[in-house]
């Protein structure tokens, strides 16, 4: 017996331990918890001022914003030239003024306004879509009649003298002088599906075996009314995609829509040819720009200068791009830019500097992406910036003084890559840092380009809001500073930034990682890997507005991580390649990362692997379950375009490569069905006119012709986002699938989401 006793006591007290391990059972106080969480908790219950927006007066006098904490809600501004935070108003005396006017309970704290701006008697607004003034001495509000403009005929088109009115008739281009009435066609090839003056939409429909495409109209007239610029829409051999709409209560059947939309590869697609007209000679001006996909067609500019227009000129498979000078008085056109690349060139842009005759471009030749400043007076290119680092766009330019205002990454020693903030160059090519602190910095600039407002913050670092002077970045006034504490109260902590070496051996690659708020160091927790490695975009959350997007999910007892591995955009080019026509392998970077972290932490449990993503991020997920089915066990797939032969045709291009070869058939999510050993839900909206549904039924059918368990679920009324109550049974069925299938805990269905 003395034997027995001591050995049954370590084999009870071993039990315990992994039952403590194991189990983190779940009520309806974590999906309360997960509930606080979400985004439209903000500025009400759970956190204020995580991000603030701040508003331009028109006339360049200040600004105001909106300052939020647990018990008040307060207008703000700030006037230029005395920089001080002031109230906007005396908001209970306008809540007063109002309750008297609108006859509705109205308090200080719930006051709602929009669209203010400063007028002579005080503040003009809009309250429940009316319009009012408010005289800030007596808050006396005066009631504005709403301004009846005459009704503009969407299919006309004045000129901007007035005296010229362009319009279609039978898909031809005409013009009338309003001074004679008298009529002008000014072309005559237009016929049903091709026709002038017409624009393609992206999500126009047509209803029936047999239906209309919607009405188009566009012409871009010079700003002397010299000269008409349009394009010409050929739908003749454009291929449609297809949806059944099944969500109407009325209809016992479902009603055909369908769409022009090529996929990768088609070229029964529709095509837009760019066209000019000359007012005076009332004839067409020929040019040698091409005709082209609607996936890459020319984008068109008039300059001041009569009959000359600058065109940008994308080539399908996105390795080339040109911008090109054209002058339709001469009929001879001239290459500005030209833009090469072996992968591809997915962020391209240009500003033409008018009064300088230069075009400011951003390109990653040097293989980071840079300013560069083309010189149309001697021909000659040079590069502004100082290289290595990643420019991530133009904020404002300043002509008269040569300045260019813009934000960059990756610059700083010492400051993650991902976090971006203000500098300023000269035509010299003189940086200047405005914004020193090692933070990221979200930033909007005032119309006359003096004051910029900066959302300074990290994922650990909460925000401070500040107004800014442009050409010092020298601080003004703090505006307003983020508050968790209503959060941190219940055991919230932030998310934790981490890094680690990629599959290259060489580069570093970040992410980071969410905890419940009732973590236990002790248990062990499934990690469930929230994706999308886009390539056109990045998962590491910079800014402190991020820092509860994952944290819902955390609350029913997982760990939540967002990683972004080699192939991502916003670093250099060589590390956004890693990604061209090798999407299928994003993942590995996320294997690695999550094996990091359960080795540093033991309460990681890195044989409980879960995953879930939207779109590309859905992509990502029935990926992640078929090429690492060992390694992820718990899926759910929203949105996605499991094949990308079956996308639009731009993102795959642009990212998969072109011509279409066989790496689309390698990382298909349907070619790969058979792999499946996990828990895979598959999400779509039956209207998605985004990335239609059929790839996800298409791998529901090869999942059951390979005798897979999966879940479908089909949302038939939803397009490509989710919204009102569809967007809550959604994340209740994807919360609850890891709670089942990752956590082995029995999901609740009916908690509330107040």
């Amino acid at each position: 017996m003395k034997f027995f006793k001591p050995v049954f006591g370590i084999l009870a007290a071993l039990f315990i331990v992994s039952c403590s391990n194991t189990s983190n059972e779940i009520s309806k106080e974590n999906y309360k918890s997960a509930v606080s969480f979400m985004y439209a908790n903000y500025n009400n219950k759970t956190a204020f001022n995580l991000n603030t927006r701040v508003n331009w007066f028109k006339d360049n006098s200040g600004c105001w914003f909106v300052d939020y904490s647990k018990d008040v809600k307060q207008y703000k501004t700030v006037s230029f030239g005395s920089d001080e935070v002031v109230p906007l108003f005396d908001h209970a005396k306008l809540a007063e003024s109002l309750n008297k006017i609108e006859g509705v309970e109205v308090t200080k704290e719930t006051l709602s306004l929009s669209n203010i701006q400063r007028v002579k008697e005080g503040l003009s607004f809009s309250f429940k879509n009316k319009s009012y003034k408010v005289n800030l001495t007596t808050y006396e509000l005066t009631k504005q009649e709403e301004k009846k403009t005459k009704s503009q005929n969407q299919f006309e088109s004045v000129s901007p003298d007035g005296k010229w009115v362009a319009y279609v008739k039978n898909y031809n281009l005409y013009i009338k002088s309003t001074k004679t009435n008298r009529e002008y066609q000014l072309s005559r090839n237009g016929k049903k599906g091709y026709e002038y003056a017409s624009w393609y939409g992206w999500y126009d429909k047509m209803e029936g075996e047999n239906g209309e495409r919607p009405k188009r109209f566009y012409v871009d007239w010079s700003e002397d009314s010299k000269w008409i610029s349009t394009d010409i829409v050929d739908t003749r051999n454009a291929e449609k995609m297809y949806l059944l709409d099944w969500s109407q209560d009325d209809l016992y059947k479902p009603a055909l829509l369908s769409y022009y939309r090529g996929s990768p590869g088609d070229t029964t697609m529709v095509k837009i040819t760019p066209v000019f007209y000359n007012i005076a000679t009332k004839k067409e001006v020929k040019t040698n720009l091409p005709t082209h996909t609607h996936i890459n067609s020319v984008g068109k500019r008039w300059t001041e200068k009569s009959g000359v227009l600058l065109a940008e000129i994308p080539y399908r498979g996105y390795q080339k791009n040109e911008v090109v000078q054209v002058d339709l008085n001469t009929r001879k056109s001239k290459t500005l830019i030209t833009e090469t690349s072996k992968t591809n060139i997915d962020n391209f842009e240009y500003r033409f500097l008018e009064d300088v005759q230069k075009v400011l471009f951003l390109s990653e030749r040097s293989g980071w992406r840079q300013l560069y400043l083309y010189n149309l007076k001697t021909d000659k290119t040079r590069r502004l910036t100082s290289d290595n680092y990643y420019v991530n766009g133009i904020q404002y330019i300043d002509e008269k003084n040569e300045t260019i205002y813009y934000l960059a990454s990756g610059k700083e020693e010492g400051n993650n890559p991902y976090h971006q903030q203000v500098y300023k160059v000269n035509f010299k090519g003189e940086e200047t840092l405005l914004t020193p602190e090692l933070l990221h910095h979200q930033v909007r600039f005032s119309a006359d380009g003096k004051y910029f407002a900066d959302n300074i913050s990290s994922i650990t670092e909460p925000t401070k809001t500040v107004l800014r002077e442009a050409a010092t970045g020298k601080i003004i006034a703090t505006l307003t500073t983020a508050d968790i504490s209503e959060a941190e109260s219940r055991g919230y902590t932030k998310p934790e930034p981490f890094s680690l070496t990629a599959k290259d051996g060489k580069t570093t690659i970040y992410g980071a990682f969410w905890k419940p708020t009732n973590f236990d160091a002790s248990k062990k927790y499934p990690i469930v890997d929230a994706t999308y490695t886009g390539p056109h975009t990045q998962r590491f959350p910079k800014s402190f507005d991020n820092v509860f997007s994952n944290q819902s999910l955390a609350e029913l007892g997982f760990i939540v991580v967002r990683i972004d591995g080699l192939g991502t955009s916003g670093r250099s080019k060589e590390f956004h390649n890693h990604s061209y026509k090798d999407m299928g392998n994003n993942l590995e970077d996320h294997v690695l990362a999550i094996k990091h972290l359960a080795k540093k932490y033991s309460w990681i449990d890195v044989d409980k692997v879960g995953i879930y993503g939207h779109s590309a991020g859905g992509f990502d997920t029935g990926r992640a379950l078929l090429a690492f089915p060992e390694f992820y066990k718990v899926g759910v797939a929203s949105s996605a375009d499991h094949d990308f032969r079956m996308e639009k045709a731009w993102w795959p291009e642009m990212y998969q490569g072109w011509p279409v070869d066989k790496t689309y058939h390698e990382v298909s999510n349907i070619t790969n069905a058979s792999n499946l050993q996990g828990k895979l839900l598959l999400a779509h909206g039956g209207l998605d006119d985004n990335v239609n549904p059929s790839a996800t039924f298409k791998l529901a059918e090869a999942l059951i012709k390979a005798d897979k368990d999966f879940d479908l679920l089909i949302l038939p009324s939803q397009r490509h986002g989710y919204s009102g109550e569809h967007r809550k049974y959604f994340m209740k069925k994807r919360w609850n699938y890891f709670v089942e299938h990752l956590g082995n805990n029995t999901p609740i269905w009916n908690f509330s989401w107040e």
